[in-house]
């Protein structure tokens, strides 16, 4: 018999837990929650304070039966699922069914899973935090009342499987407005005027800047014209040179939001893949001889506060490996949005001694690079800034001014081990430029005037709209993968070259929900209710409150809706070629996994086929079959021969239509980081890079 009950709720966590605690505790798991809200019913009590009806989870009886029969041998209960909102929920959940006192010292969180916090929240346990679990209740109702009353009307009007949530509608309505903008986008011209200057053996760039003094637009080539002509020969005169130290700081260490973002930068990895390994790494990982041990700290978190333990753990180690001067002696204020509601420190490795290096073997290859990338931001944020030296040269021909920049790392700091990644992957490069004074004389080799036109803004990749969610309040930490996980699946947006677009259906319940239900897809209506949430959290506000203010108004909109929303049949886009087993029309459909064919006699008729994707590229390997764009089990892309499996031949790279001039062998397009390169997969053949 164990003296004391611990319940968490995974297995991974028990076990590490159990280590940490002695042979008197017995920790089990909950597998998250128990009760939740039924599934085949609204579940909320309208008439009575909108007072939720909990059942047991199906499947969770036999989990239940164990934990009371463990309870009752007990004598002591703690209850330590995770330190936010949702694990208080499941914590009072747990109690409510095991008959324990609420008020009563029963509740045990954590930051991080290692010896000594375990130890240390056990010393000082506390009652479950009601606040908190109306904040959770709060958004568990209203988000209730949205999705079952909303969702029925879509199933009715346009199609049965379609939902309507409150942060997913948002998402869906921030892609839907971009894709708007860059249909409307109407591109301007506009040119630049590049120069080659040498001074003896050294060549380097310059760029037009001034003419007669003033900054002009080089909005046509008349422009450029009347620039070009106004240079006399190719000698130019040093008119000035500026040179400055400038100072970079290193990136503080990670919320969920940020280590979102940069995992799908730096390692192409999903919101939802990021936070199932975080996750794994949160709750424990095997060590050998060393046991189970947690290696990162909660990984839902907006807050970039960290503990002074963990500062001065992180000086040691860098003044160990590194030297005293890539110690950082500024303390740096963590940033604080409105939003920021700073429960838990930032994201970080638990102990900064657990290089990468040293815990590889235990882990599997996603595992270790995303343990990587938080450990070395984690490092670097508490490393002094990097210092780099800037040169600016005005170089002069008459009227025409040209600039060079420079610059090169005087001193690496943080940048010895981590720089943050950006969306469009933009290399800060040393340009070096030769020694020159004012007064100097450089000559111009060649001068290449340039036209650009202007680009609409970027689609969404998951890493902009988690950003640009958190920057407009809507969400939180833990809704952010759900969200997108959610919309995607629902079939209103689909990701092409990793890029949000909108699907017709998800622009049809757009235009839907923005007539009968305008509040919901507000976006300052929804970053409100986030903040009402927050004020239910604190104590300020009472949920009931909230939840019957937002229906007064939510309930008028519902009946009109009911009684003017009109039905809207989609039609199936025809594909263009006939069934083979029944000679019906094929059309486009769509589904979980992206657009496919299926017979428009369904469901008499079953049959269906993928979207073949042809490149214009013969097969080089049986030179029957033509090469098609194909995707691995994983949505990789790949491209292999259409005679599969009669012919194997496959490709990662995209082949192209011509032959490598060299040994007439294939030629493909291979993608690095500043660009694409033309290679032979035969020889040695490589083509320039292209941006």
């Amino acid at each position: 018999m164990s003296d004391y009950l611990v319940i968490v709720e995974s297995p991974a966590k028990a076990k590490t837990i159990e280590k940490y605690l002695g042979k008197k505790y017995k920790v089990k798991a909950s597998m998250g929650h128990v009760r939740d809200l039924p599934k085949s019913q609204m579940g909320v009590d309208i008439e009575h304070n909108f007072e939720p009806k909990y059942i047991t989870i199906r499947g969770k009886g036999p989990i239940l039966k164990e934990l009371k029969a463990a309870a009752k041998k007990a004598k002591r209960i703690y209850l330590a699922a995770d330190p936010d909102r949702e694990g208080e929920a499941i914590a009072w959940h747990l109690a409510h069914t095991l008959d324990i006192d609420t008020t009563s010292p029963c509740r045990v969180v954590f930051n991080e899973i290692t010896k000594d916090a375990i130890k240390e929240s056990f010393k000082s346990p506390r009652p479950i935090n009601m606040n908190l679990v109306d904040a959770q209740q709060a958004r568990r109702v209203l988000d209730r009342l949205v999705g079952y009353n909303i969702s029925p009307l879509l199933w009715k009007k346009v199609k049965k499987g379609l939902s309507a949530g409150r942060v997913q509608s948002v998402a869906v309505r921030l892609i839907i407005e971009r894709e708007h903008e860059i249909k409307n986008f109407i591109p301007e011209e506009y040119w630049t005027i590049k120069a080659d200057f040498q001074k003896g053996k050294d060549v380097f760039e310059g760029v037009f800047f001034s003419l007669n003094g003033e900054k002009i637009e080089l909005s046509t080539e008349e422009d450029v014209k009347k620039v070009l002509s106004k240079i006399k020969g190719n000698e130019f005169v040093i008119a000035s040179v500026s040179k400055k130290e400038r100072k970079r700081n290193p990136a503080l260490p990670f919320t969920t939001s940020s280590l979102q973002q940069e995992a799908a930068r730096k390692l192409n990895f999903r919101a939802k893949k990021t936070m199932m390994l975080a996750q794994q790494l949160y709750e424990g990982i095997d060590l050998g001889k060393e046991g189970t041990v947690g290696l990162i700290t909660y990984m839902r978190t907006d807050s970039t506060r960290v503990s002074e333990l963990a500062q001065n753990e992180a000086a040691a180690y860098i003044e160990e490996h590194f030297g005293k001067e890539y110690l950082s002696y500024e303390k740096r204020k963590e940033k604080k949005s409105a939003n920021t509601q700073d429960a838990h420190e930032a994201i970080r490795p638990t102990s900064t001694m657990k290089d990468p290096a040293s815990v590889k073997e235990f882990l599997s290859r996603d595992q270790y690079r995303l343990y990587k990338l938080i450990w070395e931001r984690f490092v670097s944020s508490q490393m002094a800034p990097a210092v780099l030296d800037t040169i600016s040269v005005d170089l002069k021909n008459g009227d025409v001014l040209f600039r060079a920049n420079g610059s090169k790392v005087k001193f690496p700091g943080f940048m010895k081990v981590y720089v943050e990644g950006t969306d469009d992957a933009v290399e800060e490069k040393e340009n070096m430029l030769p020694s020159l004074s004012e007064g100097d004389t450089v000559f111009s080799k060649d001068i290449e005037p340039k036209q650009h036109f202007t680009q609409p803004p970027p689609r969404y990749t998951e890493a902009r709209l988690v950003k640009t969610l958190e920057e407009l309040g809507i969400g939180r930490p833990s809704t952010y993968a759900p969200t997108l996980d959610t919309i995607q699946k629902r079939g209103y947006v689909a990701l092409d070259n990793k890029r949000f677009v909108p699907t017709e259906l998800g622009e049809i319940v757009f235009e839907l929900i923005m007539e009968f239900f305008p509040d919901i897809i507000d976006v300052e209506f929804t970053a409100k209710m986030e903040e009402e949430f927050d004020n239910i959290e604190e104590g300020k506000t009472e949920w009931i409150k909230v939840i019957a203010d937002f229906f007064e108004e939510f309930e008028k909109h519902l009946e009109k809706a009911d009684a003017e929303m009109e039905k809207i049949e989609i039609k199936d886009e025809p594909a263009g070629e006939d069934c083979e087993a029944c000679g019906n029309h094929m059309v486009f459909k769509m589904g979980r996994f992206g657009k496919f064919m299926a017979c428009s006699n369904f469901p008499e008729c079953r049959n269906t086929k993928p979207i073949v994707k042809e490149i214009g590229v013969s097969c080089p390997k049986c030179e029957k079959g033509q090469i098609i764009e194909r995707k691995s089990k994983k949505k990789r892309l790949f491209y292999g021969c259409d005679q599969y499996p009669q012919c194997d031949f496959i490709s990662w790279d995209k082949p192209i239509a011509r032959k490598c001039p060299k040994c007439d062998g294939l030629l493909v397009e291979k993608k690095l980081n500043k660009g694409i390169q033309v290679q032979c997969i035969s020889c040695d053949y490589k083509e320039e890079q292209q941006k």
